[in-house]
């Protein structure tokens, strides 16, 4: 059976949602970013991303310079309400050939965090890579003693897939790594129930879920 690899490496494009808006990070989102790193609590959630929280906004500017000239495609997440970037994303080991790719880089900022905000901003990566580029796996990794991340991982669809012990050496301590994904075939019924459970009508006016997003693996 012949396979077809996927169209491209995603490209620097907005991605527009109901409640959050993907935009290529730019130097005009650090001072938001800065700023919901720096709100109480709001360190404490660089624990397992490869970075500690930035000391300053001269720091946030040169770290999305950085990650600009890398190999990793960075995104910030636009609250459409407030019109403030909340937090950031990126599409990490990005092999179009092979048809994969990876969710990574996650900085949900607290007023973001187990909100329809963090769950659209997964989906619409997920539909752009199936959908738009034709992908045939998307992957989630993390550090196997980060309890949240696993639990997130399977909220929203993720297989468990095993664990690469001692994989690498990150903020002086060993990292095993669960590793997670969802594969093309899987999409359409994950697809339908983020559709389902985004839509205005599961929330009240407090903006709380009538219904939980109901995943069957």
């Amino acid at each position: 059976m012949s396979l077809t690899p996927a169209k491209s490496a995603p490209q620097r494009v907005v991605l527009d949602g109901r409640y959050v808006r993907l935009e290529p990070i730019e130097d005009r989102h650090a001072a938001d970013l800065y700023a919901v790193s720096s709100l109480p609590g709001g360190p404490e959630r660089y624990r397992w991303l490869f970075s500690d929280a930035p000391a300053s906004l001269a720091e946030m500017k040169a770290r999305i310079e950085q990650v600009n000239a890398g190999a990793d495609r960075f995104v910030a997440i636009v609250d459409k309400s407030s019109g403030k970037a909340v937090g950031q994303q990126a599409w990490m080991r990005i092999r179009p050939e092979h048809g994969s790719i990876e969710i990574g880089g996650v900085y949900w900022g607290l007023p973001m965090s187990r909100t329809r905000m963090a769950t659209e901003a997964l989906y619409l990566f997920a539909r752009h890579a199936f959908d738009d580029l034709g992908y045939r796996r998307f992957e989630w990794k993390c550090n196997v003693r980060n309890e949240p991340s696993k639990a997130a991982a399977t909220r929203f669809g993720f297989v468990f897939e095993g664990i690469f012990r001692q994989d690498m050496i990150l903020k002086g301590e060993s990292r095993d790594t669960a590793w997670f994904s969802i594969l093309d075939g899987e999409w359409p019924a994950l697809r339908a129930e983020y559709e389902r459970w985004l839509s205005p009508e599961n929330f009240d006016a407090a903006g709380q879920q009538k219904t939980k997003l109901a995943i069957r693996q």
